[in-house]
């Protein structure tokens, strides 16, 4: 397994990885709407934290070549 790390989605925030790869598999949890540059949250309206949240997760898939077309599953 090997940790996802990219400059273009929020650091994690303690000895947390933004996702992990195993078996060209990507894993990933608990996005929060963090701006990447600020490292802060964005404003509390619903539509623009998932924007974010989708913004961010875009990033970490393309760190490892992967695209929305790959993603199998999804929960909140």
């Amino acid at each position: 397994m090997k940790a996802v790390q990219t400059d273009k989605a929020p650091k994690a925030i303690g000895p947390y990885a933004q996702a992990n790869v195993t078996w060209n598999t990507l894993y990933s949890s608990g996005q929060i709407a963090l701006d990447p540059k600020t490292m802060k949250l964005v404003e509390w309206w619903v539509e623009k934290q998932t924007v974010q949240v989708c913004e961010n997760l875009w990033e970490v898939l393309k760190a490892w070549w992967f695209e929305y077309s790959d993603v199998i599953k999804v929960t909140r």
